[in-house]
């Protein structure tokens, strides 16, 4: 904006200016949060949709109206142009609870958009006249522009915030309502009238799986994961019959495709037949597994959403934050004093009628009329009339005015003629009994609220089932379920990495796997697959870490360049990526002498080796048997327990004893230290890693000279 544009008195105040466009936002934020893009909480509208359902009622005659014409009327309450009412319409008519729909009113399960307003109609629901409109109790306001009267807000007597849900965007902040089963919102209402505790979770219209873990309220701080419903009955098929809430098939065959591209899963055609309920068919190609294609479906598809609700409601004219429960005991309370206005309205008509029949009885049985035959003047016959009216109006609730004694002589000569006494007692008497019973009504307003809710259940839960089910998921990170389409290799200049194509293959692995490589100093890390990545040319051990896997290490080394040796047992525990850990005590000159891995605690314990001492006579040389099942498994950070304090030349594995055969025949058996003999000349083979290049493979087996 230039200087020139700005008036003089606001150039020479500048802070002026910041106060007028600080004042403008407010006014700008405060009208989209109010008035458009947040629910108000006691009926769970934002106005776009209140004032379309006002303008339905004003319209209803019990048929069909076509949607354009819906929308034409609403503009006369709803100044944001016919495109807002027009979505917000189809939105409504997609909840199939306020409205009947006929037309293309598009798919929720597709993302199909409705067709033209022209061509489609709308109706209101007998619910929802039923429960969201009481003109006699609802409070009025004029409209933008003063020519029509509109709802501040319509007096809804049901959870319809919770039923339908909510999503908008403000300024500042925005809210997400889940939807709600419709008879579980019902059961939680009749158990908080009751001061029972409850529980409410959402339900999707589109089904699914909804882990309910996180669930906290439905607050800020809430965090759910829906899940798509995938049936494997059927061999190399998996189809999808229920998607998350939030998604479409379009939008999930989407997420599915690029996930194809990409090699995070295999599959060998993918079709839709999605119609009234959702049908996605993935053929699997041979040999793939269903188990782990389904894991990888939910880490790298729209197969699972996370959703995180956030309920912002609109009440005494301001946003706050609500909890699911908080929104329906408000809501609950909010219906019993609208039933409790509605009965002392109904009260107050039925006495109204009740005493306009005693007046009439009493003016027609006992002959009062006939006043109207000896009067002279218009005047005199009313003051007659409230006379002879005196003895018998002593107990009426209120005084009889003028009004009712014109009421009386308004009364037809034909009415008179063929007035029945007993029909009118009659009458008296069904308003009589009427009239104790909203007494007992009012007094009982807590009961009659729960029956009300009750009758509600009865006549329009039928069909209204759960259609999302409850449960808890088993965490499928991406590492899990991707597919190991990828080969580990290590080459001799220690670089690692499944693009190292011209080194030694280790094993199999994917593009998010985690590699644990020790060094032949005992240094121990854990880093994410790369491309191509340097681990160093001396190797102790190099492997893919693979979920359930529970490896248990053994390890001998020395600490220092003449310390003690400790032997220890472990396994890896927790670990940070790309960080280094000492599986030994870290001083300089330390060197390991055995290391072996394995896959179960006993095979760790079964693990015998001789330790050779150094400055020995070779004659006198014998080695040190150590066992490693007399070591428990500990920590990784251990110190261990200590095997010599003596110089260690080396160290071999003992292999194990081959089972006795019997001598053939004519032949002698072996000599007993035969086998002894054998098992030390023989190098021990690798443990159980993948092989590795001639440097790792001659510390893998870990008989070093030093």
């Amino acid at each position: 904006m230039s200087n020139e544009t700005i008036p003089v008195y606001l150039q020479e105040n500048p802070s002026k200016i910041q106060r007028m466009f600080g004042d403008y936002y407010l006014e700008y934020a405060s009208y989209v949060i109010l008035e458009r893009a947040v629910p108000h909480v006691d009926d769970g509208l934002k106005p776009v949709q209140r004032r379309i359902l006002h303008s339905m009622e004003r319209m209803d005659d019990g048929r069909f109206n076509k949607v354009a014409n819906i929308v034409g009327d609403t503009m006369k309450y709803h100044p944001h142009g016919d495109a807002s009412i027009g979505s917000a319409l189809v939105t409504l008519g997609q909840k199939n609870l306020l409205i009947e729909t006929q037309g293309n009113w598009g798919n929720i399960l597709t993302g199909d958009a409705a067709a033209a307003p022209r061509y489609i109609e709308a109706r209101l629901s007998a619910f929802a006249k039923e429960v969201v409109y009481s003109p006699k109790v609802t409070q009025w306001k004029l409209s933008y522009d003063g020519r029509n009267k509109e709802p501040v807000a319509l007096p809804v007597k049901f959870p319809l915030l919770l039923a339908q849900g909510a999503l908008g965007i403000a300024v500042g902040m925005n809210c997400l309502i889940l939807p709600h089963n419709f008879n579980e919102i019902i059961e939680a209402a009749i158990h908080y009238l009751r001061g029972e505790e409850f529980e409410l979770y959402p339900d999707f219209p589109t089904g699914g799986l909804l882990d309910i873990s996180g669930y906290n309220d439905g607050t800020g701080n809430s965090r759910l994961r829906c899940r798509a419903r995938l049936d494997t009955s059927t061999k190399r098929l998996i189809r999808i019959t229920e998607i998350p809430y939030g998604t479409t098939t379009e939008s999930l065959i989407q997420s599915i495709e690029s996930a194809l591209e990409k090699g995070k899963i295999k599959l060998a055609k993918i079709e839709d037949n999605t119609a009234a309920e959702a049908d996605i068919l993935l053929y699997l190609p041979a040999g793939a597994d269903v188990e782990k294609t389904c894991n990888a479906l939910y880490a790298f598809t729209d197969c699972q959403v996370s959703i995180s609700p956030k309920a912002v409601v609109i009440k005494d004219r301001k946003p706050v934050f609500l909890g699911v429960s908080d929104i329906l005991r408000t809501n609950v309370d909010n219906t019993r004093e609208i039933l409790r206005q509605e009965l002392e309205v109904q009260l107050g008509e039925l006495r109204e009628s009740w005493m306009q029949t005693s007046l009439e009885k009493i003016f027609i049985e006992n002959r009062i009329y006939k006043v109207l035959e000896q009067s002279n003047s218009w005047e005199q016959s009313l003051a007659q009339i409230a006379k002879k009216l005196a003895p018998f109006v002593k107990d009426f609730f209120r005084e009889v005015t003028q009004d009712d004694i014109i009421r009386l002589t308004e009364i037809r000569i034909k009415k008179i003629a063929k007035y029945e006494i007993h029909e009118a007692e009659k009458r008296i008497e069904d308003l009589e009994k009427q009239m104790e019973q909203t007494r007992k009504n009012l007094a009982q307003l807590t009961r009659y609220t729960i029956r009300w809710f009750e009758g509600l259940q009865k006549k329009y839960g039928e069909g209204r089932e759960r259609r999302t089910e409850l449960c808890t998921f088993d965490t499928v990170t991406r590492a899990e379920a991707a597919v190991e389409n990828e080969t580990l290799y290590i080459d001799e200049e220690g670089f690692a990495g499944y693009g190292v194509k011209k080194g030694t293959p280790v094993e199999k692995c994917s593009t998010m796997s985690d590699i644990l490589t020790i060094d032949s100093q005992g240094v121990m890390m854990v880093r994410r697959v790369q491309d191509k990545f340097y681990v160093g040319k001396k190797l102790l051990d190099i492997r893919v870490l693979r979920p359930g896997q529970d490896w248990v290490f053994n390890m001998i080394y020395r600490d220092g360049k003449e310390g003690t040796s400790y032997a220890k047992r472990f396994r890896l525990g927790g670990f940070t990526r790309d960080k280094e850990y000492q599986l030994t005590q870290g001083t300089k000159g330390t060197r390991v002498f055995f290391f072996s891995v394995h896959a179960t605690e006993e095979d760790s314990s079964a693990i015998r080796v001789n330790v050779y001492l150094k400055n020995q006579f070779k004659k006198l040389r014998r080695p040190v048997p150590y066992d490693f099942g007399s070591l428990r498994v500990k920590g990784r950070s251990v110190l261990g327990n200590i095997v010599t304090k003596n110089p260690v030349e080396r160290i071999a594995r003992m292999m194990p004893e081959p089972a006795p055969q019997p001598p053939a025949e004519g032949e002698g058996a072996a000599p007993a230290d035969a086998v002894v003999e054998q098992s030390e000349q023989q190098t021990p083979p690798p443990e159980h890693h993948a092989p590795l290049p001639p440097d790792v493979n001659e510390a893998s087996q870990m008989t070093l000279d030093i």
